[in-house]
């Protein structure tokens, strides 16, 4: 660990153990189902569902009259942008679709620059040509990781953000697969402008961390509390099968420890929200949010 490490650290435990005292009011977010463009009117739905974080709305970065009026409209409702998404292959094995994707990441990340958002997520990728969050026996590979650091660097330079952060998931078949692979590309990638989206569920690829999901739960914070800007929120159960078969189920039908999860996420020293994603009705998305709110209720916690 260098000094540098060290001292963000240990500054983080300490901010970590005062936010633990504190209880620091959690942003929840997740999609709304309102047919607007108005930033006023889907900033106005959110705080109507209960939400304290968006999803960002369409926009582009050199459109600066509707990046303002985003940024002004759910500041004026106390709405933060949590995520600009860049969903897409930055290691697909066709080059010219790689290309393409690295560009509309670069992009992606200039908007959140621009709207202020916490973060722009991906995933590192795959080297599946069909599927491009896939499994690939070189997706834990040396050759992988370089070239994801590679990608990180290029995305992260091209912009040089000061607002916002680049930011990967973790994924259970590929780099990074857990909180010691996800702080080894950290130091390698070596920006300030890198740092972490927390989906615990995508790192929960075992019957270990499955059984003991709290467990895993706070050693991921532990390690990488101190980069983390945004999170998702779902669930996993197991579906009994010959072999280990984990579904992603709405918040509260699964078996993640959410207690954990919300402990953790209040003791940051940074309001990091917490995005629902995945679900495939407004009636979901409510289930989900009602599960987070009573658990937190029951754990005394509270919303922003």
């Amino acid at each position: 660990m260098t000094r540098r490490e060290f001292a963000g650290v240990a500054a983080f435990g300490s901010a970590r153990m005062m936010g633990a005292a504190a209880g620091r009011p959690i942003r929840l977010g997740g999609p709304i189902f309102l047919k607007s463009e108005d930033p006023a009117e889907l900033a106005r739905e959110h705080r109507r569902l209960g939400y304290s974080a968006a999803y960002c709305p369409q926009a582009k970065a050199d459109d600066t009259a509707r990046v303002r009026e985003i940024e002004k409209a759910f500041g004026a409702e106390n709405v933060v942008i949590a995520e600009v998404g860049a969903w897409v292959n930055m290691l697909d094995p066709d080059t010219e679709k790689r290309a393409k994707n690295m560009r509309y990441v670069i992009e992606r990340l200039a908007l959140a620059e621009a709207v202020g958002a916490r973060c722009c997520p991906d995933i590192a990728g795959s080297f599946n040509p069909t599927v491009w969050y896939g499994p690939h026996p070189k997706n834990l590979s040396q050759e992988f990781f370089d070239a994801t650091v590679e990608n990180c660097r290029h995305v992260i330079d091209e912009i040089k953000p000061k607002r916002t952060k680049f930011t990967i998931e973790m994924m259970g078949w590929s780099i990074p697969d857990g909180p010691d692979s996800y702080l080894k590309l950290i130091r390698a990638v070596d920006r300030s402008g890198f740092a972490v989206h927390m989906d615990v569920c995508n790192g929960i690829n075992s019957p270990s961390k499955f059984y003991r999901s709290g467990e895993f739960i706070a050693e991921c914070f532990r390690t990488l509390g101190p980069w983390i800007a945004s999170c998702h929120a779902k669930d996993l159960a197991w579906i009994p099968e010959l072999n280990v078969h984990f579904l992603e189920v709405v918040p509260g039908r699964g078996e993640v420890d959410y207690r954990a999860y919300l402990t953790e996420l209040s003791r940051l020293p940074v309001e990091a929200p917490l995005m629902l994603e995945h679900l495939k009705t407004a009636e979901e998305y409510d289930e989900g949010k009602r599960y987070i709110q009573k658990v937190a209720g029951e754990i005394g916690l509270t919303f922003a």
